[in-house]
């Protein structure tokens, strides 16, 4: 049951966590968490404002023995990540997230948790309500759409924040701070298609699944498979050997997650059937002998189905099929710099066929804006040679490191104290608002931390409990640490 949550620690960091678990807040769909935390701000006679873009800040005065000390930033984001596993009838629009623990670990039922960053806001607003912890003033702060577009980072103006230190509580790894993130932009490719009557009646769909997925920043340098590359691969081959026209290619979702699922509808020679099922059956075999360690559970399937008889040209599938088998995905470079550092990478992150037109979604991050050029330019140009139309997003700015932060001193000492070991200090293969907000805010002393989340943007989604509440603890001895203005 859900409710299992409120018997954990701290019950009301954990308290507000299930509350927001059963506010749906999909990016771009904010405004049912925004009035929530409205009513909050109302609720405890806190200054609220929500701005032009739909941001919310929400403003707490110091306690008595901390007037006059720094002003700090509480910043987390409002929106969270929608995926679900095929067989989960949800809807994020509506419904509540359903979670559970599991091995000392909090869980959802088949959906995304959204921790990321519903443990940040969690945080946030236990800490406005508290009458029991002493701070500064605090100026907590939702951004909009963070998950799709940086949106709210995006418009955040560069009058709304007083204060000129910010704790990002959107990081995902407990006892590392990070004071660094990558930058990145997206790439899509538009291809028109031209259909037609397959000669063939026997139609089938082809699946992989079973796939660990993952965010496309922190996870691309764990050896996950992407579900675009391994179908495609799989039809590639099956090419050689059989006669068959496509349908559908349907691979991925989210442009800042590594595709789990995708599934391809053929129409076959009904006398191949029988050995086209036995190739599967093969390949499954080999790609989880090459994915033994990284994707223990991934599956690959066919069975006969019912579809429109209505299937592209020869030419079409042989472009598409090129195209995503050239098309790089992962590392692209490790930083010369930070040992075991991913630079830059890029992400097939989804495959479409619909409306006569077959889109490609990419994103590509780097932490060097020159290699991060580089990257776009190779996956546009695989794709412009297919004769596609090929966009790329404006992106946003990676976050600098700056060796002579005071907020990083303070969390340094603040981890040792508490934990008597000291942490890690890092950047990250992520974007996090960090690098706009500072570019709004040129003066702004930043760092990132969080609790240990893993399988984000993913069904997979979970929070480790213990680590919660170290993060917690951690979060309030640094505010009790903040000097004097």
């Amino acid at each position: 049951m859900s409710e299992e949550i409120l018997k954990l620690e701290p019950a009301k960091m954990w308290r507000y966590f299930h509350e927001i678990t059963q506010v749906p807040r999909p990016s771009k769909k904010e405004e049912k968490i925004r009035e929530y935390l409205v009513n909050f701000g109302k609720k405890y006679n806190l200054e609220t404002i929500v701005d032009e873009i739909g941001n919310v800040l929400i403003r707490k005065e110091a306690t008595p023995a901390m007037q006059g000390h720094k002003t700090v930033v509480l910043q987390s984001h409002m929106d969270m990540v929608c995926e679900k596993n095929s067989d989960i009838e949800f809807d994020f629009n509506t419904d509540a997230i359903q979670t559970y623990i599991e091995d000392g670990w909090v869980k959802a039922k088949g959906t995304t948790l959204g921790a990321d960053d519903g443990i940040g806001i969690a945080a946030s607003l236990a800490i406005l309500d508290s009458d029991d912890i002493e701070h500064p003033p605090i100026e907590a702060l939702f951004t909009m759409d963070e998950e799709t577009g940086l949106t709210g980072a995006f418009g955040l103006s560069t009058d709304l924040l007083k204060g000129n230190i910010l704790i990002n509580l959107d990081s995902e790894d407990e006892g590392e701070i990070y004071i660094g993130c990558a930058g990145g932009r997206d790439t899509t490719a538009e291809l028109e298609l031209s259909y037609s009557k397959s000669k063939y009646d026997t139609s089938i769909r082809i699946d992989i699944k079973g796939l660990n997925g993952g965010h496309s920043g922190d996870d691309i340098q764990k050896g996950y498979g992407n579900a675009n590359k391994l179908l495609n691969r799989v039809l590639y081959d099956f090419n050689k050997k059989y006669e068959f026209d496509l349908n559908i290619f349907h691979g991925g979702n989210l442009r800042n997650a590594i595709a789990r699922e995708a599934y391809a509808i053929l129409f076959i020679n009904n006398d191949d059937f029988d050995s086209l099922v036995q190739c599967v059956n093969e390949y499954e075999i080999t790609l989880k002998q090459e994915y033994h360690k990284t994707e223990p559970n991934l599956q690959l399937s066919i069975e006969k189905v019912e579809a429109e008889n209505k299937v592209i040209s020869k030419d079409n599938f042989k472009k598409i099929t090129e195209s995503i088998y050239a098309c790089p995905h992962g590392v692209l470079a490790w930083s010369q710099d930070i040992d075991d550092f991913v630079e830059t990478s890029t992400n097939l992150a989804s495959v479409k066929l619909k409306n006569n037109r077959v889109i490609f979604t990419t994103s590509q991050r780097s932490s060097v804006g020159t290699a991060l050029d580089d990257a776009c330019n190779m996956v546009a140009a695989n794709f412009s040679m297919i004769g596609a139309k090929v966009t790329h997003t404006d992106g946003y700015p990676g976050w600098s490191p700056n060796p002579n932060s005071e907020i990083l001193e303070i969390s340094k000492a603040s981890y040792t104290s508490v934990f008597n070991i000291e942490p890690k200090v890092l950047a990250i293969h992520a974007g996090l608002e960090c690098g706009l907000i500072g570019d709004k805010y040129p003066n702004m002393d930043m760092i990132s931390i969080g609790p240990t989340v893993r399988g984000a943007h993913s069904p997979d989604e979970r929070i480790d409990i213990k680590t919660a509440e170290m993060f917690w603890d951690y979060l309030i001895d640094i505010l009790n640490k903040i000097p004097k203005a």
